[in-house]
């Protein structure tokens, strides 16, 4: 797994991240897509997309814990970036926690 942790940055509150859409924020000079699930949790992955021609991973569609890309027709597990098969690829993750309301991603 290809996890990104150190310091946790605040990126936002819980109503700025509709449920099963994406939103980029810019944190410590990364652009992250970040993506809040149907049953409240919420997940932050590198807004790059694996394939070889790239593309944005924020304008995706969650449903479960997968990110289904539009551009690509790609599947990718937001818990630990890996794409499903039949396609090869992983995205790097980085950890998410909510304090009091306020979501925080570890730089």
């Amino acid at each position: 797994m290809k996890t990104i942790s150190g310091t946790y940055c605040a990126v936002g509150r819980l109503e700025d991240f509709p449920p099963q859409l994406g939103r980029v924020v810019q944190v410590e000079g990364r652009e992250l897509a970040v993506f809040r699930t149907s049953d409240g949790q919420i997940y932050a992955v590198e807004n790059r997309h694996p394939h070889p021609k790239g593309g944005p991973l924020a304008e995706g569609i969650v449903s479960g814990h997968i990110l289904f890309d539009p551009l690509y027709d790609w599947k990718i597990d937001l818990e630990t970036g890996l794409v499903q098969a039949p396609d090869t690829g992983q995205v790097s993750t980085y950890p998410v926690k909510l304090d009091n309301g306020t979501v925080l991603v570890a730089i």
